[in-house]
C-alpha cells in the first residue's frame, strides 16, 4: 500500500477553487484500496480544525504546522522535511503550488497558473512567494501537475521543468446544486442579467467588464450586470469603475453569496461573463455550461482549451469586443441556444473521477521514479 500525504489547508476557511479541488479529490482517493491517505494543513490559525473537515477514510495530522515560518525555511533549505513533521510517507501532493521537501518521499506540486511569474503586478506578496518555493521543489525532483496543456507549456518554458515530469490532468466543475432560477433573477432585480462570479482581484478585470456593460446597457434596456463575490485585493479599481459607470443603477454588486444563492444566480443568468486577463483553467465557465448558461470569456491562458468552441471568446483586454459579444448573446436567442447545447457537450469532457484517476497514475509514476 502507498501512503499518500495531501496538503488539505484549502479546506479551511472560505471555499476557493483550490478548496473545491481538494474537497472533490480526497473522498475519491479515500476509497482507493491501494492508498493510505493522510491529510495535513499548514496553518497556525486553523490548528485543530482539519479533522472535522475531512471525509471518512482520510487520516489527519493534528500537529500545528505554521505556514509562514515553514515556507520561509523551505524557500532556503530542504528542512524541515515532511517526514520529520508528520511521519513516513511514500508520496506527497501539494495541490496549491507548495510541496514540502522530503527525505525520500516522491513529490507532486499542482501548478494552476503562473500569474506570479508572468504577471507579478497582478499578484499578492503571498502569491509571489510561490516562485522560489516551486523552483527549489522542481530542482529537487518534484513532479508538476497542471490543469491544461497551455499551462504545462508555460511551466516547461518558465520553470525549466523537463516535459516528461509535467502531467496534464484537467480539473472538473463541481455539480451546481438544484436551485430556482427565479431566485437568481430576484437577487438581480431583473429578468435578464449578465453574471460575473468570484473574488474581486485585478486578474479578473471586472473594471473592464463594467466598461463593456455600459456599452451593452446603452442598447439593451432590460438587462442588468450582477457582480457576486467578496472583495479581494485591488477591489478599489472596481469601486471606482462602478462610481464612474453611466448605468450604475443597473449594476448589482453582491458580496459573498452562499452555495444556494450562487447556484440560483448561475441558473438564472442570461450569460456568464468571464473577462480574466489570465487564467489557468476556468471552473466558473464550466459550471455555467453545466446548467445551460451561455458563456462569454477572454481568450487568455487555458480558457480556449477549457471552453473549446462552447463559448464566445474575445481578445483579452478588448472591452469593445467584450461588450459586442455580450450583446450578441443577449440579442440573438438562436446564438444563445447554440452556446447552451455546445456548453453541455463541452462540460461532459470533464469529470472528477477522471481527475482522480489521472492524479493517482501520476503518484504511481512519481513513486516508481524515486
Amino acid at each position: 500500500m502507498t501512503t499518500l500525504a495531501v496538503d488539505a489547508t484549502a479546506l479551511l476557511g472560505p471555499r476557493t477553487g483550490i478548496g473545491a479541488f481538494v474537497a472533490e479529490l480526497l473522498p475519491r482517493l479515500a476509497v482507493d484500496p491501494d492508498l493510505d491517505v493522510v491529510a495535513y494543513a499548514t496553518t497556525w490559525r486553523g490548528r485543530g480544525r482539519l479533522r472535522p473537515a475531512l471525509p471518512a477514510g482520510v487520516r489527519s495530522v493534528d500537529r500545528p504546522l505554521p505556514a509562514r515560518p515553514l515556507r520561509a525555511a523551505w524557500a532556503r533549505a530542504d528542512h524541515p522535511t515532511l517526514e520529520g513533521l508528520i511521519g513516513p510517507v511514500d508520496v506527497v501532493h501539494g495541490p496549491n503550488y507548495v510541496v514540502p521537501p522530503t527525505r525520500s518521499a516522491a513529490r507532486v506540486a499542482s501548478v494552476h497558473d503562473l500569474t506570479f511569474l508572468r504577471f507579478p503586478e497582478l499578484s499578492t506578496s503571498d502569491t509571489l512567494a510561490y516562485g522560489p518555493l516551486l523552483r527549489r521543489a522542481v530542482a529537487g525532483g518534484a513532479w508538476v501537475h497542471v490543469d491544461a496543456t497551455a499551462i504545462g507549456d508555460e511551466v516547461v518554458a518558465e520553470l525549466g521543468v523537463p516535459p516528461e515530469r509535467v502531467a496534464v490532468v484537467p480539473l472538473a466543475p463541481t455539480a451546481v446544486p438544484e436551485a430556482d432560477p427565479a431566485d437568481g433573477r430576484a437577487l438581480a432585480g431583473a429578468e435578464r442579467y449578465v453574471l460575473a462570479l468570484g473574488t474581486v482581484e485585478p486578474r479578473k478585470d471586472l473594471p473592464g467588464l463594467v466598461t463593456a456593460f455600459d456599452a451593452v446597457a446603452a442598447t439593451v434596456p432590460d438587462v442588468r450586470l450582477v457582480i457576486a463575490g467578496p472583495d479581494g485585493w485591488g477591489a478599489t479599481a472596481l469601486h471606482e469603475a462602478l462610481d464612474a459607470s453611466a448605468h450604475r443603477a443597473r449594476i448589482v454588486r453582491l458580496g459573498w453569496v452562499d452555495d444556494g444563492q450562487r447556484a440560483a444566480l448561475l441558473r438564472g443568468a442570461a450569460v456568464l461573463a468571464y473577462p480574466s486577463r489570465y487564467e489557468g483553467f476556468g471552473l466558473p465557465p464550466l459550471e455555467a455550461m453545466s446548467v445551460g448558461t451561455p458563456v462569454v470569456a477572454t481568450d487568455t491562458g487555458a480558457l480556449p482549451e477549457t471552453c473549446g468552441d462552447a463559448a464566445e471568446l474575445v481578445a483579452t483586454g478588448d472591452v469593445d469586443a467584450l461588450g459586442a459579444a455580450l450583446a450578441r448573446v443577449l440579442d440573438d436567442e438562436g446564438r444563445a441556444d447554440r452556446l447552451r447545447a455546445a456548453g453541455r457537450a463541452n462540460v461532459a469532457r470533464f469529470s472528477w473521477d477522471a481527475t482522480t484517476e489521472g492524479l493517482v497514475a501520476l503518484y504511481r509514476r512519481a513513486v516508481a521514479d524515486r
